[in-house]
Formats: C-alpha cells, sequence, structure tokens
C-alpha cells in the first residue's frame, strides 16, 4: 500500500480544531455532498475559515482526510480476505464492501472515482492504495482459474464504482447494490469466449 501523506504534528488546540474540521466535514459531506461551499463545512466545525484554510488549503486536501481511515480500513480488509478459502468469493466480498461505502455515502463514489481517474490529484495515494487491494485479490482468483483473465483491475474498479454511483442514496441501496454487484460477478466467472466486435 502507498503512504499517504503524514497527518502535521500539531498542538492540542490544533489537533483539535484538525479533527473538528474533519468530523464536520465528513457530516456536511455526508448530508450534503462534496460540493458543499468549504465556508459551511467551518461553520458547522464552529471555526474561523482562515483555520479550515490553513488545515486544507484545498477541497481535495479535506477529502483525503475525511477518507483516510476508510481507505486504510478497505486496504486492510483485502489483505485479510487474501486468505479466503475461495479466492473469487474474496474478491466479491472486498468489492461489495467497497460499494456499500460508496452506495451509502452521499458523493463518496464521485470522489473515489476522481481520485482513481487522477494521478496527479492530491488523493492519488487513494487511487495507488485500491488499486493494489483490489489487484492482488484479483491476481489471485485470476490464478486459480475462478475468474476470467481477459479483465484488468481497472475495468472491475470501474464496474464496481459505476455501481456504488447508481445505488448512491437509494432508499434500498444495499439491496441494489447486491444484484448489481451479482451481475458483475456472474460476468466475471463468465468461462466461455470473450465477445468481440
Amino acid at each position: 500500500m502507498t503512504t499517504p501523506p503524514p497527518q502535521p504534528a500539531l498542538r492540542a488546540d490544533a489537533r483539535r480544531n484538525y479533527e473538528r474540521l474533519v468530523s464536520a466535514a465528513r457530516e456536511v459531506f455526508a448530508a450534503r455532498g462534496v460540493d458543499v461551499p468549504m465556508d459551511d463545512i467551518a461553520r458547522h466545525a464552529g471555526v474561523g475559515n482562515a483555520t479550515l484554510y490553513r488545515r486544507f488549503p484545498t477541497r481535495e486536501a479535506l477529502l483525503q482526510a475525511v477518507h483516510r481511515d476508510q481507505i486504510e480500513a478497505l486496504y486492510a480488509r483485502s489483505q485479510e480476505l487474501l486468505a479466503a478459502r475461495s479466492p473469487d468469493e474474496g474478491l466479491a466480498t472486498w468489492l461489495r464492501e467497497l460499494v456499500m461505502q460508496g452506495s451509502t455515502s452521499r458523493s463518496l463514489a464521485t470522489a473515489l472515482v476522481i481520485a482513481l481517474r487522477d494521478e496527479g490529484s492530491d488523493v492519488s495515494w487513494c487511487r495507488e492504495t485500491m488499486y493494489a487491494a483490489a489487484a492482488a485479490l484479483l491476481d489471485r482468483a485470476q490464478q486459480a482459474d475462478t475468474i476470467r483473465t481477459d479483465v484488468t483491475v481497472g475495468q472491475v474498479l470501474k464496474l464496481v464504482n459505476a455501481v456504488a454511483f447508481v445505488t448512491e442514496g437509494e432508499s434500498d441501496s444495499e439491496q441494489q447494490a447486491d444484484q448489481l454487484l451479482a451481475v458483475v460477478m456472474d460476468g466475471l466467472r463468465h468461462r466461455h469466449r470473450p465477445w468481440t466486435m
């Protein structure tokens, strides 16, 4: 896993402000989406705009802080699932957990798509970490000949991020995501000759 940019060493009061801002951003992003004005996040945290921009000069930097724990947890989970008895079920379990994070958190899926696409962004560590986690699980399943070998990790992540995006915020998002993921996994396990134009 790539290491996320280190968190700065802060005095106790600065650390409290940092944590208040990250907590406020998580709540506001979940309720209103990631395009909410940054000033609204500062107000929700009970700090001044200058404090917000000193800690997080860009929206991407704030998104990175909000998603840091989620991404690290997903990576750790991928390492656990490498020991799953069934390689394709290990992959399916991790993809479902990735989708659940996206489809139940407003605009997280969109933010992850941006991170996965933009190698030059401040959240490129997110892209690299998700690729590393998915690649290890996909490679294991392909080596076991339970998942077709003509798909790439980038294609798989695009598929599951699409599932997260279209089910995000739906009242039955978990059920819809499970159904769509079942279709994705059926396609990944398809043993016939790949379709071509």
